[in-house]
This record gives C-alpha cells, structure tokens and sequence, in this order.
C-alpha cells in the first residue's frame, strides 16, 4: 500500500496511528505529497482529484480518500485489535468521538490559519469565537474523561487524542492542561502508547511560505 504523507498533518498521523496499532505500518510505503489550497498537487491529483491528504492507494490499486474511511479500511485487514466496536453503546460512542475528534482538529486548523494572517488583516471576533469553542471543547472532554480511560481504544480515542496532540503543536503557549486534570491524565497515557510516540510530528525541513500545510 502506499500512503500518500507529511509529517505534520494531523489526518494523516491518525491513519499511522491505527496503521501502527493494527501491525500495518511495515505495509506502507509513505510518499512525501506536499498540498495546499493554493497550490494543487498534479500527481497526487491523479488519485486524488481534492488534492488532499492522506490518499491511501491499496494493493488493487484503488484510491481510498479521507482519513476516516482509510482508517475502517485498514480496520478491515486484521481481524485483531478492533479499532471500531461492533456494539450498540461502544460504536455510537466510538462515533462520536471520533466526530468530536475531527471537529476539534478542524475548528483549531481554521483558528490557526486565521492568525497567520497580518495582524491588521485577522477578525478578532473570529479569533475570539474559536478560543471559547475550544474552551468548551475542552470542559466536555474533562466530562468524559473518566470513560476515555475505562474504555478499550478505539478510533474515537485516536481522534481526540490526535486533536489535543495538534493543540500541542501549534497551541503549545495555552497550555490547556491546567484546567482539564482528568482529560490532561488521559492524554498522557495516550502519549505513551507506542502508536502515538511513532508518530509524533516532526519539521523535518523548513517549510515555504504557502506550502504544506495544516
């Protein structure tokens, strides 16, 4: 299989984390598909015409898109561990949050990208609107957090964790810990599974000024 990758993407570490916790990263070979909105990739655009990442091209030769459905998918060639629970109550929580996970990453990429713009040129509201989204986002987690570490691991626990782990990355000076000790307690055992360490972010060059992002 070949994985169409950057090192930074938050999507795309979802797809290696569960790729890692199947036993399928020795299967991938990882293409470095460097893509923007400004900038479509051409090549990468033969598989993948939205010109995003990841792109999962399979044995068959099928493009599988977005990181959600590559997950399921790469779900479907082990019997074991089961990232996604079969069960009533486990699957619609997996589900949400997995969605939960998704909307987080989304609403902090927009956030970032509206203070990359000059200071004259961002919407404050805007900015202010995404602090308190994810204030709380934040607040409904510590809720839960009892049962994100009670419950076995799943794509639900990928998502928010690939999330928080975003946050870290180019929100580190929130230091959104001090108020959220149980979601804070959790994320750190998710930090410490082998999946997680494997994948963390690296810069591994220095990026142009409209290339690569979230």
């Amino acid at each position: 299989m070949i994985l169409h990758w950057s090192p930074r993407s938050p999507f795309v570490r979802k797809v290696m984390i569960c790729a890692h916790e199947l036993g399928l990263a020795e299967r991938i070979e990882k293409v470095r598909s460097v893509t923007n909105m400004l900038l479509p990739n051409e090549p990468l655009m033969q598989f993948n015409p939205w010109s995003k990442i990841p792109t999962l091209i399979t044995d068959e030769g099928q493009a599988m898109i977005d990181s959600d459905v590559i997950c399921e998918y790469l779900n479907t060639l082990q019997r074991a561990p089961q990232l996604h629970p079969d069960g009533t109550t486990e699957k619609w929580r997996c589900l949400r949050w997995r969605a939960f996970g998704n909307e987080m990453l989304h609403a902090l990429i927009l956030w970032r990208n509206e203070r990359e713009r000059p200071k004259d040129k961002a919407l404050a509201p805007l900015m202010t609107a995404f602090a308190r989204k994810l204030e709380a986002g934040l607040i409904a987690l510590e809720k839960e957090s009892a049962q994100l570490s009670s419950t076995p691991f799943s794509v639900g626990h990928i998502a928010i964790g690939t999330a928080l782990g975003y946050l870290d990355l180019r929100f580190a000076e929130l230091q959104w810990r001090q108020a959220v000790p149980g979601l804070s307690a959790w994320n750190e055992a998710f930090k410490g599974r082998p999946s997680v360490r494997a994948t963390e972010p690296v810069d591994d060059y220095v990026r142009p000024a409209i290339l690569d992002q979230p």
